[in-house]
């Protein structure tokens, strides 16, 4: 895997989060949780919080991440609490998917990758969400003035209602805006959608 500025940040984060034993939902897991159902794909999925929130809803979790530290917590995890939690290193750049799922979530990492890589990612994403499938991706977007954290390489802000509308077709269940205050008196502005893929499949019944 070719190492980039941000990866080293967030592992370095991520060490940290471990030390501290941080296992708290951020605000945007919060409001995904509740809609997964079934296999479940954590695209990015840090710490792996929101996989282990949704293991204990009866789900089966694929958790991938570039971060060496955060993988190696997760798999430390998942063994000691018995978890239906895979933890799985992965330059998520390029990685090919080779299944289908009922819940797939993205949340905070599609921005670090440049446009043509992001947009690639999200398309590979909606395709393998099952008929009746959910889909939860939030993504930083214009108007955010904190660029610190990305790589020098490349990085995508989404139009203000371009998620949205790469959801054409689908049930939108949920989308919404946020702004949070970041160092320096800047700002990171999140898109958030939740959406059900069209057919009825494997529908949760919810």
């Amino acid at each position: 895997m070719k190492p980039n500025s941000s990866i080293q940040f967030f592992d370095k984060q991520f060490q940290q989060q471990a030390r501290n034993g941080d296992c708290v939902l951020n605000p945007f897991e919060l409001t995904a949780v509740p809609h997964l159902f079934g296999r479940v794909l954590d695209y990015g999925c840090g710490m792996g919080n929101l996989a282990f929130a949704s293991a204990e809803r009866g789900c089966s979790v694929l958790a991938l991440d570039a971060s060496p530290a955060a993988i190696d917590h997760i798999q430390k995890r998942a063994a000691a609490e018995s978890r239906m939690v895979q933890g799985k290193v992965a330059d998520l750049r390029d990685y090919d998917l080779d299944e289908d799922f009922d819940s797939v979530v993205c949340i905070g990492l599609l921005m670090f990758f440049d446009r043509p890589t992001a947009l690639r990612a999200l398309s590979n994403l909606q395709d393998h969400v099952r008929e009746g499938g959910i889909a939860v991706v939030n993504v930083l977007i214009e108007g955010t003035t904190y660029l610190d954290m990305f790589d020098t390489e490349g990085y995508c802000l989404f139009a203000r209602s371009e998620l949205e509308a790469r959801f054409a077709g689908w049930s939108i269940l949920h989308s919404g805006f946020s702004d949070f205050a970041a160092p320096g008196g800047k700002t990171k502005a999140f898109a958030t959608v939740i959406a059900r893929k069209p057919g009825t499949g494997h529908a949760n019944t919810r």
